[in-house]
């Protein structure tokens, strides 16, 4: 899979560790930074590059955002026509979230979840396929055509 990636300060770490796992598990990964730590950046400048990098072709392309409480990061990416990012903190979720919302990117919370949960969250999220249930592209198709609307 292509999957974008990036961080602020706080997931900066982590992104850095999930890039090379996902890269030995065969992904094609794209880091959208930070290549360096810097503790005053801003979660929105990765975020939304992310997003929109996903947004061209959402999909067959997915991205994964770290930020502290990943909050921010979600909320930034999901401002991107074509987005539904989703904040994630348990494996059980991220399937659910694939299987009933189809999200193509991912924001994960450093300061709440450690690395192996990491990992459980997107293998989770990378191996459910979404449900197809008509209900799922109904409520989809609505969020698609609001955006689409503005």
């Amino acid at each position: 899979m292509h999957i974008f990636i990036a961080a602020d300060h706080n997931g900066f770490a982590m992104k850095n560790d999930l890039a090379e796992w996902l890269k030995a598990d065969g992904h094609t990964v794209e880091d959208f930074g930070p290549v360096e730590f810097n503790k005053d950046d801003d979660y929105p400048d990765f975020g939304i590059k992310v997003a929109e990098a996903v947004a061209e072709d959402p999909t067959n392309r997915y991205g994964i955002l770290l930020c502290g409480s990943g909050v921010g990061m979600a909320v930034g990416a999901d401002k991107v026509p074509g987005i539904r990012a989703a904040l994630i903190h348990d494996p059980a979720i991220a399937a659910a979230a694939q299987r009933d919302d189809d999200i193509n990117v991912l924001a994960l919370g450093a300061q709440y979840i450690d690395i192996n949960t990491a990992k459980k969250i997107i293998t989770n999220w990378l191996t459910t396929p979404f449900s197809e249930e008509e209900r799922h592209k109904r409520r989809i198709g609505k969020i698609t055509q609001y955006e689409k609307s503005r």
